[in-house]
């Protein structure tokens, strides 16, 4: 007799803490380690796995999503590749002017090019995305633990409190920041857990979880654009807060932070649709 695949729709009612405990003592050492050795940062290589990691996990999602859909294999395929090109052009546009140095402060601009990178997918994106139809089908059959446990990957945002205790990065920014986005990656399972449950508890539990991460980049954002170089700085902190625009740190704020709030937007329609159902 064979186990059946354990997933986060059935399992036991410890696993959530389980998980939380290993994610909280990994995301323990990976800080520590990256502030003792802060040249692994620094290589661009943490950075560049996370990005690629985002951006397939929502591409193998999106598809497992339309796998459970009752669209046919072309209408599937179709919807695929009009949600993926996009993104990817995208990825790949902002990809190589961070590389180019098109975000550096030192760059002389009229517009807030950082900003721009942040808020224009997001203002195109959240109204075809939440206005589709066909959309809305993929998160009535895509389980809502998805698009939340997803999220996990906010961990990762320790990398500015790391900046901060080595002194590389303003506090003003770091702290709000990095605390913001672990609390949101740690707290990703157990709200994924609680929604799993099919209650309307578990879904107000996910709703705030994802309030949470929303409120989280409000901060960051107004936090980044105020202490940073540029048109919008109104604090001059001694050290950077963002990198100031430099590959490989502006990647997180003008690639992670958008696809972040439209999977926040994503994840809000779909509970709401359910809690409305």
């Amino acid at each position: 007799m064979t186990a059946a695949p354990l997933s986060i729709d059935t399992a036991s009612p410890r696993s959530p803490w389980r998980s939380v405990l290993w994610l909280v003592l990994g995301t323990a050492v990976w800080t520590a380690l990256i502030y003792r050795l802060p040249i692994i940062p620094m290589s661009g290589v943490p950075t560049t796995t996370h990005q690629l990691s985002v951006h397939l996990v929502v591409a193998l999602g999106a598809w497992l999503g339309l796998s459970r859909t009752d669209l046919s294999a072309s209408e599937r395929r179709t919807l695929w590749l009009a949600l993926m090109i996009p993104y990817t052009l995208w990825f790949a546009l902002v990809w190589s002017a961070s590389i180019n140095g098109v975000f550096h402060a030192d760059l002389p601009s009229r517009v807030p090019l950082l900003p721009l990178a942040i808020f224009l997918p997001v203002a195109i994106g959240a109204p075809l995305l939440l206005r589709s139809s066909r959309v809305g089908r993929v998160l009535d059959a895509m389980p809502a633990t998805w698009l939340v446990a997803l999220q996990v990957y906010r961990v990762f945002g320790s990398f500015a409190l790391a900046a901060w205790l080595r002194g590389a990065m303003a506090g003003a920014f770091a702290l709000p920041a990095g605390v913001g986005d672990v609390l949101t990656g740690l707290l990703a399972l157990p709200a994924a857990f609680a929604v799993a449950a099919g209650t309307a508890q578990g879904r107000k539990t996910a709703i705030a979880w994802n309030v949470l991460g929303l409120v989280d980049f409000a901060v960051a954002i107004t936090m980044g654009m105020i202490t940073s170089p540029g048109p919008l700085q109104l604090i001059v902190p001694s050290v950077p807060s963002i990198g100031a625009g430099v590959y490989p740190d502006v990647l997180t704020p003008a690639l992670v932070v958008p696809s972040s709030i439209l999977l926040h937007a994503l994840s809000l329609r779909q509970l709401l649709r359910r809690s409305n159902g």
